[in-house]
């Protein structure tokens, strides 16, 4: 937050030092909002135990599934056309374009997703994806983890990135059965907003062990989430394994609430550089 003082002594002052004051004043203000949180990004005390770099021009099926239609917002335009995932120069693309084949499917838009379910979930460690957003009106890319041993929402939701439309910031979300059924007053709170280089690469993810998770974008700490035990089990589902969701959806009742998606704005989507999975290295006894 910006902290601007002006003190003015002895009553009305010349407009030149008036200026002089404002331009001082506002500089130093500038200053202050310096971001002075701990960098996150090295992978020091790390130890990576789980990738993919794309480095193949097909996806890894050991690794990756396509993610599939289904009536959620999020899901009610995936579809398995080859056109809208490929890999080119170790960059996964997911790509959502107008639906050109309405006599045989009806959703006005065709998205690809790829999700680990039944093939790869882990607990606790870093996460770190980088990615780059192709941006348009109705444009809903995610990268998200949901648990493995639960049915939605008591699994526990881990949502590292959603953008909407043109915008300069993402979200960041926990979601479980205690924020959505149980909590009313958003406490522990539960998402927030960081911004982003919005047309250029950026790097999400948190820091997740038994007690707290941290979100990060671009290496700096943006929300922490922590387990509060009196609060019960439902406000803590993070105790077991997840899985990774990378999403390309359009449309959709959140995404759509500035205005309608834009068919002009297509083909559009979300190119993923890689996905990395860390966790701590144990530390040296004496």
């Amino acid at each position: 937050m910006k902290n601007t003082r002006y003190a003015f002594e002895n009553g009305i002052r010349p407009i030149a030092l008036l200026l002089a004051i404002f331009a001082i004043t506002f500089c130093h203000a500038e200053e202050v909002v310096t971001d002075t949180s701990p960098d996150r990004s090295s992978s020091a005390g790390w130890e990576l135990i789980w990738s993919d770099e794309f480095e193949s021009d097909r996806l890894d099926e050991v690794k990756w599934g396509r993610c599939e239609r289904g009536t959620p917002d999020w899901m009610n335009t995936m579809s398995d056309d080859p056109r809208l995932l490929k890999i080119e120069d170790g960059v996964l693309h997911l790509i959502g374009i107008v639906n050109d084949k309405k006599e045989t499917d009806p959703a006005p838009y065709l998205t690809a997703g790829v999700t680990s379910k039944g093939k790869y979930a882990f607990q606790y460690g870093k996460v770190q994806i980088r990615a780059r957003l192709k941006s348009a009106q109705g444009a809903w890319p995610a990268l998200w983890m949901m648990g493995a041993e639960k049915r939605w929402p008591g699994c526990g939701e881990i949502d590292l990135m959603e953008h909407l439309n043109f915008d300069d910031k993402i979200y960041q979300t926990v979601h479980s059965k205690y924020t959505v059924n149980i909590d009313k007053t958003n406490t522990p709170r539960k998402g927030s907003t960081a911004p982003i280089n919005r047309d250029d690469w950026n790097t999400y993810g948190c820091e997740w062990d038994a007690d707290t998770l941290v979100f990060t974008v671009n290496g700096r700490a943006t929300l922490t989430y922590p387990r509060v035990s009196k609060k019960g089990e439902e406000q803590w589902p993070f105790n077991q394994p997840f899985y990774f969701l990378l999403s390309m959806q359009v449309g959709g009742d959140w995404v759509n609430r500035p205005g309608p998606t834009n068919p002009d704005d297509y083909p559009a989507g979300m190119e993923v550089d890689w996905v990395r999975v860390y966790q701590r290295k144990p530390s040296l006894g004496r």
